[in-house]
């Protein structure tokens, strides 16, 4: 038996580090010794506060995440890792891999060959480990399908928010406007190139978003598309105002139990608002015939090759300060941006 630790949930507020004891790897096996781990400041931060819907299930695509969200469980999607044994029927070219999987936070464990994505030799555990959020990125892109001169607008910068204006500001796009409340968000986005990035809490923007954009240069028709990402559910009716005639609103936060009173009985109903839904746990049907994950998430690497997120990095916490760095994520989010969890 192969002994390990895994962080559980168990409580609103608490999480425990508990010791396992691993059968070695069977056919087309493989155990894996984590190096690093993102925390999502995102799903986890609902999870840690217990706001997650208990009856869901954490996962339905991904082996790793079986069960739901009920305490005890154990949750997390971005661990980076090295193969350090192999069960039978295994190359001996996985021996000592660096890899990628969909896997809580642990510092070993057992996953069959396809659960892993092999890295480049050229891609840092620190980039690697923004790979879940960076192909969620590229989900929302394909969702919202932005067009050659579109006005766009992204609500919301956190880590996925960030990779996703990343993204966007690729594109020859006529605007390209930001918003978010933290200071240091505001910073790493106004990086990024040809982004104009707005204080969320401006009062200006705050009472009349349509007119303060356009203030700022943003067509005074509206947007074209807009991402909401903030994981706010107030933010979706400031992205409805926000949106022009026929306009796309890309919903990409997940608000688990938190509630979203909706205003539709104006700028929505008069200006034919379209809502679109967007998870990454699966492909946009109308290019299902000709993406698969696996193309998804070798586009994924390639953008994190490019981007180098690893420098955004604020804070690094060893595996068993887990309870800390919870802490930090949920009591401080405007000095903290990305979290891992180091072995």
């Amino acid at each position: 038996m192969i002994s390990g630790q895994s962080i559980y949930f168990t409580a609103p507020g608490r999480v425990t580090i508990r010791s396992e004891m691993l059968a070695p790897p069977g056919v087309r096996e493989v155990l894996v010794q984590t190096t690093l781990s993102a925390v999502s400041s995102g799903t986890e931060s609902l999870v840690f506060q217990g706001l997650a819907p208990e009856n869901m299930q954490l996962d339905a695509n991904i082996n790793s995440l079986r069960g739901n969200f009920r305490y005890p469980f154990k949750y997390g999607y971005a661990c980076v890792g090295q193969v350090t044994m192999l069960g039978p029927g295994v190359d001996n070219e996985w021996q000592g891999r660096r890899v990628f999987a969909f896997n809580p936070h642990e510092s070993h464990f057992i996953a069959s060959l396809d659960a892993l994505i092999p890295l480049p030799a050229d891609l840092t555990d620190e980039d690697a480990a923004f790979l879940a959020n960076m192909e969620t990125a590229i989900n929302f892109t394909h969702d919202g399908a932005p067009l050659i001169g579109e006005s766009v607008l992204v609500l919301g910068l956190g880590v996925v928010g960030m990779l996703t204006l990343a993204q966007l500001a690729r594109f020859p796009l006529t605007h390209l406007f930001a918003l978010d409340r933290y200071p240091l968000r505001r910073e790493i986005a106004s990086r990024l190139g040809n982004v104009q990035v707005l204080d969320a809490e401006d009062p200006a923007i705050l009472s009349d978003l349509h007119n303060a954009l356009a203030a700022h240069g943003f067509a005074s028709r509206g947007a074209d598309l807009v991402y909401e990402i903030s994981g706010s559910p107030d933010a979706l009716n400031l992205a409805i105002n926000a949106a022009g005639y026929n306009g796309r609103v890309v919903i990409g936060s997940w608000y688990g139990r938190k509630k979203s009173v909706l205003d539709l009985g104006g700028a929505f109903h008069r200006n034919r608002i379209q809502l679109v839904s967007s998870q990454v746990s699966s492909l946009a049907p109308e290019i299902s015939g000709r993406w698969t994950k696996e193309r998804r998430l070798a586009l994924a690497l390639q953008a994190l090759h490019d981007l180098h997120p690893g420098e955004w990095i604020t804070h690094r916490f060893p595996f068993t300060q887990a309870d800390q760095a919870y802490q930090q994520l949920v009591l401080r989010p405007e000095e903290s941006f990305q979290i891992v969890l180091t072995y």
